[in-house]
């Protein structure tokens, strides 16, 4: 790697931070201990600051996959720049570049050039000049956005350090102090950065593509665990807009519970979701490539019944889809124009569009019976 292509700045905060949580946090514990106050205050912070990462940085301000009141996205703005991951302005622009380009020559952190550079290496190292800031327009009319950008270093400072040591000062005098600054300003920082960068690189390279193999984000029930529910990376790529990243009930996701709930309290409205129809049409359609690729490779093929019955069910599958889009479409433009639509209108529309869903669903279950016979026959 060029010396000229290092990044001293971020090489040095990323490697020094690391340093003193490696040395100097294990030394203040073993010379002073380590208390419920400690421990409380890291994972406050860390609940802050990461929180600030995943609701304000990535779903709010980078997807716009929901609307937050000033109280929220003052609050993720300032404890977003407690965990060092740059302003929030530049964060989203990178972040979109990513989506757009995702495996490609511009995705700032490709995976496909290697594990270390998508986690860590593409902020120590620019081996490319930073390309202009022009798809975060909307988030230069956002007064709160642009002035943390012009603040970020104080704001990030104060937030992350200061803070901290002056509640251990408050708490227990300098020695307290010193704790705070340790243990839930430093080592916090490294843990929330850690667990961001490890959604750009564990995230798209271990677990399953349930919705598209297009792209290499996967889905990690136990990314999710660590990464405030981020792990369910696959869905996020197909789905970018929608404020959930775990859909199934069983899913963990925080995040999508805290913007759920801060809907309730009247904090954030216009939360995006994509219909359950949709999703199950995205999981058919992997279903459907990794069918073919598994018939591509089989030496003989599988009998006509099958083959017919399964393209049978597609065929029905992709007529009811374009009903139900259609119906959709009406209905969605019915409610738009609530003044000039007579309640009769809006009742009908309504009902012709609860009938596609229910042909809709009754063609996803029919095209899965015909998958699973198909399959059986292929692993036969």
């Amino acid at each position: 790697m060029p010396w000229h292509a290092v990044s001293w700045k971020n090489s040095s905060f990323l490697m020094g931070t690391l340093f003193l949580t490696l040395t100097a946090v294990p030394w203040y514990i073993w010379s002073y201990g380590i208390n419920a106050f400690h421990v409380g205050l890291f994972l406050l912070f860390f609940i802050a600051t990461g929180l600030s990462i995943t609701l304000g940085y990535h779903r709010l301000f980078s997807h716009l996959s929901f609307k937050a009141s000033w109280p929220v996205r003052l609050f993720t703005l300032i404890f977003g720049a407690a965990a060092f991951e740059n302003s929030a302005y530049v964060w989203c622009a990178d972040h979109r570049l990513h989506h757009k380009h995702v495996d490609g020559d511009d995705d700032p952190y490709n995976i496909r050039l290697g594990f270390w550079h998508a986690h860590i290496g593409w902020i120590m190292f620019k081996l490319k000049p930073q390309p202009p800031y022009t798809n975060v327009g909307d988030l230069e009319k956002d007064p709160l956005v642009m002035w943390q950008d012009r603040n970020y270093a104080k704001i990030a400072v104060t937030a992350s350090f200061f803070v901290p040591a002056v509640i251990g000062f408050l708490y227990g005098g300098w020695v307290h102090a010193l704790g705070a600054f340790l243990i839930a300003g430093v080592a916090r920082v490294v843990f929330v950065q850690h667990m961001t960068f490890f959604i750009n690189s564990l995230c798209h390279t271990i677990g399953n593509r349930p919705y598209s193999s297009t792209c290499s984000a996967r889905d990690s029930g136990i990314m999710a665990l660590f990464t405030f529910g981020e792990g369910y990376h696959n869905y996020h790529h197909e789905f970018q807009h929608d404020y959930r990243n775990g859909v199934k009930p069983w899913q963990f996701d925080p995040t999508k519970w805290a913007i759920w709930s801060l809907a309730k309290l009247g904090l954030a409205s216009n939360l995006r979701r994509v219909p359950d129809e949709k999703i199950q049409l995205a999981e058919i359609a992997e279903k459907q490539r990794c069918f073919e690729k598994r018939m591509a490779q089989q030496p003989e093929p599988l009998s006509a019944q099958i083959l017919a019955r399964l393209h049978s069910a597609q065929e029905q599958l992709q007529t009811a889809v374009h009903a139900w889009e259609q119906k959709k479409s009406e209905y969605s433009r019915g409610m738009e124009q609530t003044i000039e639509q007579s309640r009769q209108k809006l009742a009908a529309l309504k009902q012709e569009f609860d009938l596609a869903s229910e042909r809709l669903r009754l063609a996803i279950e029919h095209w899965h019976q015909e998958h699973r016979l198909a399959s059986a026959a292929l692993s036969a």
